[in-house]
């Protein structure tokens, strides 16, 4: 009888393409790759630490896996298995506890799968965290997460992810090529390019802390790949984000209009204190030059409320600046302390209670803004990768800027691109559409 494993991830794309790499591995040797919610012989569980809720979560999952196998082996790798390992190790039920470098060779620290009386931890220090593991997440999406970077070297006061994977550090572009083309010879029709930061792409590749390529370099031999439908940067710092990165994008072959740009505060204040690398002013100067050279773009943001020293003067400059802002939608963070962060100990400690009635506000924000940005391209003929999952009776999928469309369920559209004419918004918040320039016969026929 095959072994079967379980895998369940916490947090960003980058978790996702290795959780996909690291249960590659598995099956490899033998393993059968089960759901999470089914009984498994281990169940591995990828952490995240960015806020306080992603490591509460930990507990409830490990209490997920003990409901499907009680005696079930249980380890957790990732962010949270780094910074605190002694910590999830004492979790009831956890036996194995893998940390930054560790966890890309599991397999090394598994035997027969029996329980342990104690978690076992394996962490090096972080500095160790100096080499590069490739990987990429597809089988159970229509697109695919590529990390193409991993590591920060920047010191923002609240983050803990330098702490927790170490070095900026980049994937050899041959390698980037070649996994793109592996991704591509699949079917999967879109790439996500996702690292930690990955504007800084071309530092620390071949062990070099020297730049070897750029992140125009990057994207400019991904644009060349046979094969690849869609192109997506996932995430980018205003700083690295440059016009000729800007340019580029909206000429290419594959890449998509659609940016995610991480802006923490729309005040300098607070940037500041934040050890941000720009001032709201730049971030300003690169909203108008996508829009300049691409008018249908959809710019997603980043946001954090409640940080120390964030009064409400300095939320109401942030609120404002967001809402004059050409944007389409924020990915909105109440801020949590984080140990060995400079964060963690300054003054003007914002209550609880005012920092989720300002994160309210600014979600509040990002329905409006992203309606405006729906409304704004109803009429337009734009082309929808259709997902795989049938969603109360419809099929769902996302034009090339960004827009969740739905229409009528047909499994003969999954995976497949179509144009389309964007006609309403539905009371869901989804755009209904129609085809473009075919009837709805042929398209069921293909």
């Amino acid at each position: 009888m095959k072994k079967k494993v379980a895998f369940y991830t916490l947090g960003c794309k980058l978790n996702f393409s290795e959780t996909s790499t690291i249960a590659r591995g598995f099956v490899d040797e033998g393993f059968d790759r089960v759901d999470f919610s089914e009984s498994a012989d281990m169940y591995v569980i990828n952490t995240c630490s960015v806020t306080d809720n992603a490591d509460k979560k930990f507990k409830t999952v490990v209490k997920q896996a003990q409901k499907g196998n009680p005696n079930a082996f249980i380890a957790a790798v990732g962010c949270y298995a780094q910074l605190k390992p002694e910590e999830l190790a004492n979790v009831d039920g956890v036996d194995l506890v893998l940390g930054a470098t560790e966890k890309f060779k599991i397999r090394d620290y598994i035997n027969d799968l029996s329980k342990n009386d104690f978690g076992e931890v394996h962490s090096c220090e972080i500095e160790q965290a100096d080499f590069y593991v490739g990987s990429y997440a597809i089988g159970d999406r229509t697109r695919a997460f590529l990390k193409v970077q991993d590591g920060c070297d920047y010191k923002c006061t609240y983050c803990t992810i330098p702490l927790a994977r170490g070095i900026s550090r980049s994937d050899a572009l041959a390698n980037v090529l070649e996994n793109a083309a592996e991704i591509s010879a699949q079917g999967i029709k879109e790439i996500v390019l996702t690292g930690v930061n990955i504007g800084d792409y071309g530092k620390g590749e071949f062990g070099n802390k020297k730049h070897k390529h750029t992140f125009l370099d990057l994207i400019k031999a991904l644009d060349t790949v046979d094969g690849i439908h869609r192109l997506r940067i996932s995430s980018i710092e205003p700083n690295l984000l440059k016009n000729e990165t800007i340019d580029f994008v909206a000429n290419s072959n594959s890449f998509v209009p659609h940016f995610h740009i991480p802006l923490q505060s729309g005040s300098d204040t607070l940037l500041r204190l934040m050890k941000r690398r720009y001032m709201t002013a730049l971030y300003t100067e690169r909203v108008a030059r996508i829009k300049a050279v691409m008018p249908n773009c959809c710019i997603g943001v980043d946001v954090i409320v409640g940080f120390p020293g964030e009064t409400e003067e300095h939320f109401l400059e942030t609120y404002h600046f967001l809402n004059e802002l050409d944007i389409s939608y924020l990915h909105v963070f109440t801020y949590s302390e984080r140990d060995n962060t400079e964060a963690a100990n300054m003054d003007g400690i914002v209550p609880k209670a005012i920092r989720n009635k300002r994160s309210k506000m600014l979600r509040g924000l990002s329905v409006k803004k992203r309606r405006a940005f729906y409304e704004s391209q109803i009429g337009e003929t734009l082309s929808v990768l259709f997902e795989g999952e049938n969603k109360e009776g419809y099929i769902q999928g996302f034009t090339e800027n960004y827009v969740k469309v739905k229409t009528p369920w047909n499994p003969a559209l999954v995976n497949t691109i179509h144009n389309v004419t964007l006609t309403d918004i539905a009371d869901d918040g989804l755009v209904t559409m129609k085809f473009a320039n075919v009837s709805k016969a042929a398209v069921l026929k293909q």
